[in-house]
Parts: C-alpha cells; sequence; structure tokens
C-alpha cells in the first residue's frame, strides 16, 4: 500500500509547480467551488496511477491544483463511495496521497438528510462528529506506522478552531448555519422511516454516503479536518420526504452560492 501511495504521489508532484497544504475533496451538486480556482491546472482521475474513476452522475472526476485567494490548494472534483463497489482502501486512496504530497488540512463537503427537527431543507451543517456505520473500515488490516497510529484518536475528528472560523464567516454574511452530528452509511439505498428514527435515537442530525472514510484516514495521517453538509432532505420523527438523486443535486446546487462562500473565506484565512 505505502509503495502505491508513493508511486501516485510521486506522479503527481512531477506534474504539479507546487505543492498545496490544503485539500478539498467535493460532493454532490458541491463542485461550484472548483470555478473559483485560479492559476489552475487540471488532471483526470483517469489520467492518474492507481486512482479510482467515479461513477456517479454529478461526480466530474478530476484534480485541480491552483488558488483560492492567495492559497494554494489540491480539490478533488468527484469523489469516490463505498457503493460504487470500491474497498474502502480505494474510497480513500487519494487522502493517503494528499498526505503524501504534504496536504495538512482536510476541507469536505457533501449532501445529507436532516433528521434533526429543527433543520430546514437548504441549510448548512457543519459537522462536530460523526458516527460509523459502514461495514468496513477503511483502517482495517496490517497497520503502517508511517501513515499513522494503529489506534487513533477520534474524539477531536472535527478541528473545532476550523468550525469556529467557519460559523463566524456565516454570521458575518448573515448565512445560516446549524451544527450536528453526521452518521455514515453504505448506500446507495435513501434511508427508510425506520432508519430514519434510528439514526436519530442513537445521536445523528444527518445522514449520508460519505465522508466518514475519508475524514477517519485524514485523522489516521493527523490532518486537521472540516466538513459541512448541504441538508438536502428530511426523514424527521419517521416522517420521510419520499427524494431522487436528482432531486438532491437541486437543492445542493441551489445552495452551493452559500456553501462556496464559507469554503472560500475560511481556506482563504487558513
Amino acid at each position: 500500500m505505502l509503495a502505491i501511495i508513493n508511486e501516485t504521489a510521486a506522479f503527481l508532484a512531477a506534474k504539479m509547480q507546487y505543492l498545496p497544504k490544503i485539500g478539498i475533496i467535493l460532493g454532490t451538486g458541491l463542485g461550484e467551488l472548483a470555478t473559483q480556482i485560479t492559476h489552475r491546472q487540471e488532471i483526470p482521475y483517469e489520467e492518474i496511477p492507481h486512482f479510482p474513476v467515479s461513477t456517479v452522475e454529478g461526480h466530474s472526476g478530476k484534480l485541480i491544483i491552483g488558488q483560492l485567494g492567495n492559497t494554494k490548494v489540491l480539490a478533488m472534483q468527484g469523489r469516490f463511495h463505498y457503493y460504487e463497489g470500491y474497498s474502502m482502501k480505494q474510497v480513500t486512496f487519494p487522502v493517503r496521497v494528499m498526505k503524501a504530497l504534504g496536504v495538512e488540512t482536510l476541507l469536505v463537503s457533501n449532501a445529507a438528510g436532516g433528521m434533526n427537527p429543527d433543520f430546514k431543507i437548504g441549510d448548512l451543517m457543519i459537522i462536530t462528529d460523526h458516527i460509523n456505520t459502514f461495514p468496513e473500515h477503511p483502517l482495517r488490516g496490517a497497520n503502517e506506522p508511517s501513515l499513522g497510529v494503529r489506534f487513533p484518536d477520534m474524539s477531536k475528528a472535527y478541528t473545532k478552531a476550523l468550525r469556529e472560523k467557519a460559523k463566524k464567516i456565516a454570521a458575518n454574511h448573515g448565512i445560516r448555519v446549524v451544527e450536528g452530528v453526521y452518521v455514515g452509511t453504505s448506500g446507495p439505498t435513501f434511508e427508510t422511516p425506520a432508519e430514519y428514527t434510528y439514526f436519530r435515537t442513537i445521536g445523528g442530525d444527518a445522514v449520508g454516503m460519505s465522508t466518514v472514510p475519508e475524514v477517519i484516514v485524514a485523522v489516521h495521517a493527523g490532518m486537521q479536518v472540516f466538513a459541512m453538509s448541504i441538508i438536502t432532505d428530511l426523514g424527521i420523527a419517521g416522517q420521510v420526504v419520499e427524494v431522487s438523486h436528482e432531486e438532491v443535486q437541486q437543492i445542493a446546487n441551489q445552495a452551493q452560492p452559500k456553501m462556496t462562500l464559507i469554503m472560500k473565506e475560511l481556506i482563504e484565512n487558513l
């Protein structure tokens, strides 16, 4: 695994004009931030050794190197999901490569279903913690000490200082943000009413099919992490509004300007 990571990182380093300290993973319908990146260089996933290729509609599938303001960034436009058939090692491989390239802070976005009765469709939720229900753990198997410790602490997975900065940015722009616990599930089905009730009962505020594996690996690698969800649908008190992938994308697209503003300003102030 280490040799493959290093091979991919060496391939990218040879092509990149500089090595950013900030990594970004942009999810469903949340690609607008990529258009704000200047002095950009794009590398399609299919050209990168050992990289998976995204199969989900709405995920572009390319690595973007450039600047947001004066801050150099490395952005994934399109992510990989467990439900696509990839192993957790493949899903989280790009995070390993980012770390090998020198990335120190990872920012992640996603679309999620809200379970907190105080949430509204279109809300932005700053993730404070997560609950992992994926059937495979990204750190399962032999541990490579150079990548991280065998039993990483997850008590502060989502960096508090970054969350506080994001809240201040949102307040300065009059943008409503909420905070909550994200439940990560394997997908690809949306949740049943009973599942929504269960996830709420065990402490979840929103549920989605990504983010948790990448965050676990980022924390294992010693990165700082900030993550935010767009609440695209609701399942509250067992009452679920029927939703499609297209509707999720549409709502995410409507919330993009707010997400983009907060993320961009946060990155520029790192």
